[in-house]
């Protein structure tokens, strides 16, 4: 879910397919956490949310389990006890690594061309737009 660039970090939501479908940007050293908050009130209904170690939080999963998602993330390996998640489902969250990808193809993106979050978020929502149709 999460991609970093000088001192940003992009948080993303993919749909099966791996098309880009929620965007956002915090601050590079803001924890996954907080995109994590940021995108849960926009989410998309889901039978199931993959997402990395970053995004292991009791209060997240809990939610997803609220709103009638289930969670397929891996426990960070600091947790005393132990996450169950499906592993082979979980080895489809390479979709969005292929979307981040994806995005990287776009060289100001990929390099960070645009020193304004605003205009990068713009340029990323851009790029997505275009990975989404093709």
């Amino acid at each position: 879910m999460t991609k970093g660039g000088m001192n940003t970090k992009l948080h993303a939501v993919t749909d099966t397919s791996g098309r880009p479908i929620r965007l956002f940007i915090t601050a590079g050293q803001v924890s996954d956490y907080t995109g994590a908050a940021a995108l849960m009130n926009n989410l998309p209904e889901a039978d199931w949310l993959l997402a990395d170690r970053g995004y292991d939080a009791d209060w997240f999963r809990e939610t997803l389990v609220d709103k009638g998602t289930t969670p397929c993330i891996p426990g960070r390996k600091s947790r005393k006890k132990t996450v169950k998640y499906d592993k082979r489902r979980y080895k489809r969250r390479n979709r969005i690594e292929r979307m981040f990808g994806r995005l990287k193809d776009w060289r100001r993106v990929a390099t960070r061309y645009d020193r304004s979050p605003t205009v990068f978020l713009a340029a990323i929502a851009l790029a997505a737009t275009v990975i989404f149709w093709l």
